[in-house]
């Protein structure tokens, strides 16, 4: 049997488990937007939601491991898009926000608009 200090990573899959670390929340991200885009048009998007839908233990997941690998503000704010875009959700179909459909996907959309700006911002600051 191997000692834990003998074994080697391989560098490879590191550096892929790192790439794909780094591409989910933006994946994520775009969909959650579709998503909310589809349901102002009257398209059902239950396709987006299977493949783009996240709960909270993921979420930790991805906010963990950002933190662990030293991921840059840019990497992170998908995954607050993310996080404030679910607990909106959350809070209208638990507690119930009382405004008219149009108005909330409205609300979803600047916040999408809110979180562009500022990844676009983080992302060619020099």
């Amino acid at each position: 049997m191997k000692n834990q200090t003998d074994i080697k990573p391989n560098l490879k899959l590191v550096r892929w488990e790192m790439r794909i670390l780094r591409t989910i929340p933006m994946v994520l991200a775009i969909l959650y937007f579709f998503n909310t885009l589809f349901s102002f048009f009257g398209i059902d998007g239950t396709l987006l939601s299977i493949f783009g839908g996240i709960s909270l233990i993921p979420l930790i997941f991805l906010y963990v491991s950002s933190y662990c690998f030293h991921f840059c503000i840019y990497h992170r704010m998908f995954l607050h898009y993310i996080l404030v875009n679910d607990i909106l959700t959350w809070y209208d179909y638990y507690i119930g926000i009382p405004i008219s459909i149009s108005y909330l996907i409205a609300l979803h959309l600047i916040i999408a608009a809110l979180f562009l700006f500022i990844i676009l911002y983080l992302k060619f600051r020099k």
